[in-house]
């Protein structure tokens, strides 16, 4: 969205006077809109309806193409020589139910995690669905809550908005009555209340929550590399295709019904259909599995992403330690008095209506004084990292006071700075309470302040966290902690879990990006880190050639989570964070990471394996039909030959090897990785087959020759598949090996028994031919291992 229409949006979002008191709406003002039809109503889809999902696996252009041909065949042919065409209606249907299995998934997830705003009715608040909410109804915001209609501020009390998801601009806005208020945007600090101008298809917050969360197949290199390959195959195929059809056909004025059998034995296996579909299906598995372990897959390819993923950035709070936290110690400074410091710290905490996790340890620890009053209050910002409140004491004095981070309000002199270091060099988090000397809304408020107590507060690690750390430690995966908080307690926070390397403060890091890219690559631990520097330090990451995940939990990580490779949230965390994540751990735990990581490699790895048959397959199809048309010869196979060997070398074991475990780590290059490979192993298949062919054909004669010599060249490709599929099932299990040696029994099993011989019109005749289809199939086989191994060492992926 560019500025000018953000601005026509606040302009149109502005009306001349407020509608719903500060009360809120009646029940009978919301029956009223509701009958009038002013609701907000759009829905919000986490995945693709099922009709959607129907037209999506049936309406394809390779469905299309075997469609036609396996019209004709019925027509002209036994229905032997149409199994091709039962065969696409099996993965189409797979595909669907496994789809709509992964939908059903996705929106019960979805639901767990769907943000429910607090709105005013009749004087009482309470949490109601976005698609309940009405035309001017009064909705109750606060930090990190997401305006999910278009409205107008009512209610304000140190409110700043984010609108970088809309606008572009970084930098917080500061909301006062009466302001418009734009739906995408979110809370930074302080709180308040708006009134809903906009509801409907005519906001765009249901919009922007559905794009966020659509079961949505967006860019990936596994997804977009078989597009790339598809299209290569595609173009190749149609000029293959017609020059099979014209020999066929015309050249060698064989009888048609025969000719067209053959012709379209040609053409159906140069089609890669099973590819696209298996890939689809190995992502939905995955996102059924992640389901359930309670994450939330908003983007099918960040499983694949968060595989390739060579950086993670950590956010502390949230993610390495627990939101809670508690007031272990208080330091009084100077000679204050203990009691009374108790007192303000109550005062302070009862000041905010939405105390973040440090303010509520202290809420917790020091109840409020009943004779205090607040007149004016400073939420924190985790760009100022303090807050504030002007409060009136019992007796009628008032003072201005503020809690925040030591470092920030204190004079670099100051000696209750090293006794802050030493606290934080142990791990432990400390807020500094002082007076201020000047006015509450002063730009300069925090200088000159008299310290009064250091609140000494510990962090909750997380149980999970260690190992979690050490699992990306063991793949090679850079793990940086990146937080607002002081440095040093973010070091020795981080070091408790066994993450090694200096802390590094944030504000002496280079301004520019290529500088702070040389920063990040010596560095692990970094605090008092703005937001904006957050987002700065992923895009520095990128440039230098890194795929970066970023977590968190907190509003100061949305601008980073957006920029990231792949953004992971938490579930309990804020809501504009959940929305323009890819991954949402619902169980707020940061162990299901590795699942992911392992999922996603499953899906990379088998993927990448199966891909290999497949377009071994179409290379050897398209070699063979130009072979044929050049030789003139009759195509060798009938559909019924090809769809017997598709399935026991490609089909059946790709489903088992694209679902299989897989730890590989996942590599760049799919498209290179998997040609490299399909290329020499389908010419080879190709020669040899077609040799076998050739030499059955001077070999018979006479009646039944065409089927002997069928049969003989079906023989040979059937092994040299085989040996591609036993080098893909590398390295060897007990039940890979049961794989390949299952799929070799079936087709002995067709080879001997005879009402099988007969369907698939497959009969070896005498000895002579058969054994020679058997030693070029084995000196191709050692011919194609030479030609891998060479391929590793000349062409590393």
């Amino acid at each position: 969205m560019t500025h000018l229409d953000a601005g026509a949006r606040i302009d149109a979002a502005r009306p001349a006077t407020l509608t719903s008191p500060a009360t809120g709406l009646t029940s009978a003002e919301v029956a009223e809109r509701v009958a009038r039809g002013q609701v907000n109503d759009v829905p919000v889809r986490s995945s693709r309806s099922l009709l959607e999902i129907v037209r999506a696996n049936v309406f394809t252009r390779f469905n299309a193409i075997i469609g036609v041909l396996w019209v004709i065949m019925l027509v002209v042919a036994p229905i032997q020589d149409s199994l091709f065409g039962f065969v696409i209606l099996a993965n189409t249907g797979i595909g669907i139910i496994q789809e709509w299995r992964a939908k059903k998934t996705l929106d019960s997830l979805a639901l767990i995690g769907e943000v429910r705003p607090t709105v005013r009715r009749d004087g009482v608040a309470a949490e109601i669905g976005t698609s309940e909410i009405v035309l001017d109804d009064l909705i109750e915001i606060g930090p990190g809550d997401k305006v999910v209609v278009d409205g107008l501020c009512v209610e304000a009390d140190g409110m700043e908005i984010d609108e970088s998801l809309l606008t572009g601009e970084a930098d917080p806005v500061v909301k006062q009555s009466g302001d418009p208020l734009l739906s995408g945007s979110f809370v930074v600090a302080g709180g308040g209340s708006f009134q809903a101008t906009k509801v409907g298809r005519e906001a765009y917050a249901a919009q922007l929550a559905e794009e966020a969360s659509r079961f949505t197949l967006v860019h990936s290199e596994l997804r977009s590399g078989i597009s790339t390959i598809l299209k290569y195959v595609t173009w190749m195929m149609v000029p293959t295709a017609i020059g099979l059809v014209i020999s066929q056909l015309v050249v060698k004025e064989n009888e048609l019904k025969g000719s067209v059998a053959r012709t379209v034995g040609g053409i159906v296996p140069m089609v890669p259909e099973g590819l696209v579909l298996l890939t689809s299906v190995a992502f939905a598995i995955g996102v059924i599995r992640l389901g359930r372990k309670q994450c939330l897959v908003q983007e099918l390819p960040a499983i694949e992403g968060l595989a390739r993923v060579d950086t993670v950035c950590l956010d502390k709070t949230g993610t390495l330690t627990e939101g809670g936290m508690d007031v272990t110690e208080l330091r009084v400074l100077g000679d204050g008095d203990g009691t009374y410091v108790r007192t303000v710290l109550g005062a302070l905490g009862a000041s905010d209506p939405r105390p973040n996790a440090s303010l509520q340890a202290v809420v917790d620890a020091c109840p409020a004084p009943g004779d205090w009053r607040c007149t004016e209050s400073l939420p924190f910002s985790s760009a100022r990292k303090y807050s504030g409140a002007t409060l009136t004491e019992g007796d009628g004095r008032s003072g201005t006071w503020l809690l925040g981070a030591p470092d920030v309000l204190l004079a670099d002199d100051d000696p209750a700075l090293d006794e802050t270091v030493r606290l934080n060099e142990q791990g432990l988090r400390v807020l500094l309470l002082a007076r201020a000397e000047r006015e509450l809304d002063d730009p300069e408020v925090a200088r000159g302040v008299r310290p009064a107590a250091l609140v000494v507060l510990e962090q909750r690690l997380r149980p999970d966290a260690a190992d979690t750390l050490r699992y990306f430690a063991e793949q090679n995966v850079r793990a940086k902690v990146i937080s607002g908080d002081n440095a040093v307690s973010v070091g020795a926070v981080a070091a408790k879990l066994g993450l090694e390397g200096a802390a590094v403060d944030a504000r002496r890091l280079p301004a520019d990006p290529g500088g702070m890219a040389g920063a990040l690559d010596e560095g692990t631990v970094f605090g008092r880190v703005t937001p904006q520097q957050k987002r700065t330090m992923v895009g520095a990451l990128q440039s230098h050639g890194h795929t970066v995940a970023m977590t968190g939990d907190g509003v100061n990580d949305v601008l980073a989570l957006k920029d990231a490779d792949i953004g992971v949230a938490m579930g309990s965390g804020s809501e504009a964070t959940r929305a323009v994540a890819q991954i949402v751990l619902l169980n707020n735990s940061f162990a299901t990471l590795p699942s992911v990581v392992a999922e996603g490699r499953r899906v990379i790895g088998n993927i990448t394996r199966v891909a290999t048959l497949f377009l071994v397959k179409t290379v050897y199809s398209v070699l063979l039909a130009v072979l044929v048309v050049c030789w003139q010869v009759e195509y060798p196979f009938l559909p019924r030959h090809l769809t017997l060997l598709s399935t026991l070398t490609i089909g059946v074991p790709a489903f088992f090897l694209a679902l299989a475990p897989n730890k590989e780590r996942a590599r760049p290059h799919f498209v290179r990785r998997v040609m490299r490979y399909a290329i020499p192993g389908g010419v080879l298949a190709a020669l040899a087959t077609f040799t076998t062919y050739l030499l059955a054909r001077h070999h018979y004669s006479g009646g039944g020759a065409l089927e002997a010599e069928t049969s003989a060249a079906t023989l040979t490709l059937f092994l040299i598949s085989i040996w591609v599929l036993a080098i893909i099932a590398r390295p060897y299990t007990w039940w890979r090996v049961g794989l390949v040696a299952a799929m070799g029994a079936a087709f002995l099993v067709v080879l001997v028994v005879p009402w099988l011989q007969e369907f698939f019109a497959l009969k070896l005749v005498g000895m002579t031919m058969p054994w020679i289809a058997v030693g070029v199939a084995v000196v191709a086989a050692a011919v194609l291992e030479f030609l891998w191994r060479w391929v590793d060492r000349r062409f590393p992926a």
